[in-house]
């Protein structure tokens, strides 16, 4: 589905907000839908202000133990990380053979192409992420888009397939941005571009590029390993109007204002350090 987090002129949550203002500065006036990817129902309040396992409780401090303790640790993430690739290929997920395809492919020319060498990281992003512990700056991007096969799966997990649980997800997404972009700029007013920040390996990028097909999609990532996997798959496919990969920070894009139709943020929000 898709949660709206705003029209142009107004600054959405998170580390975004200077982008969201710069859509609607100068030049022709554009009614822009801003959306963020996420998926199930709409959140709940929960009764506990935090997980179980992260206060004052002896499993919490038996966990933040195991934690702490770096060896072990790194045991807990190679063995949780064989789970994870052995339940993915369960469920008809090729994940070892999706990544040694991208591993073997021209993707390193294509990182040396699309990465700028300029680019300052935010100290958040140098940080451990998702048990990587280069983060998002690591050649486990191949990984990327098998682990959202997965996420998809165990999301929609009365789907009969992979491929249903992936349509049903990203077709939620699209209907809610085809829905909010026909109430607040009507029938006659057509996409003809869309911004995807923090794009990751291109997978939403592609469905916003399919299901606007004369629209000029750009997708945009702080990490040229995403990007470069991204790039490398679109290069395989015939579009009319190809997606351009652009290696930047999502809080200054650096690209003109008031220049996008749909600015879209697909499953960015969630992962922003507060």
């Amino acid at each position: 589905m898709a949660a709206v987090l705003g029209r142009a002129g107004t600054t959405a949550s998170g580390g975004f907000g200077r982008h969201h203002k710069e859509i609607s500065r100068g030049g022709r006036r554009r009614n822009a839908v801003v959306v963020a990817a996420v998926t199930g129902a709409a959140p709940q309040e929960g009764s506990l202000e935090r997980p179980a396992w992260s206060g004052e409780t002896p499993v919490s401090r038996l966990v933040a133990a195991l934690i702490a303790f770096k060896p072990l640790y790194s045991l807990m993430k190679l063995a949780s990380r064989e789970v994870i690739i052995r339940t993915a290929e369960k469920s008809n997920i090729p994940w070892r053979e999706m990544t040694k395809k991208v591993l073997e492919s021209d993707v390193y020319e294509v990182f040396e192409r699309i990465r700028d060498p300029n680019i300052v990281y935010p100290d958040y992003y140098l940080s451990p992420f998702h048990a990587y512990d280069e983060g998002n700056l690591s050649q486990a991007a191949a990984e990327a888009e098998a682990a959202t096969l997965s996420i998809a799966k165990r999301a929609i997990p009365e789907a009969t397939s992979i491929e249903e649980a992936n349509k049903i997800v990203r077709g939620n997404w699209m209907n809610a941005i085809e829905e909010h972009h026909l109430k607040y700029s009507g029938e006659n007013c057509q996409i003809n571009d869309i911004l995807d920040i923090g794009c990751s390996v291109g997978v939403s990028t592609r469905y916003l590029a399919e299901r606007f097909p004369s629209a000029k999609a750009v997708g945009l990532d702080l990490s040229p390993y995403f990007l470069a996997v991204a790039a490398q798959k679109e290069e395989q496919l015939s579009r009319q109007n190809p997606i351009r990969w652009v290696h930047a920070n999502g809080e200054a894009t650096g690209l003109p204002p008031n220049s996008f139709d749909v600015v879209s943020l697909a499953y960015v929000v969630i992962s922003i350090i507060s």
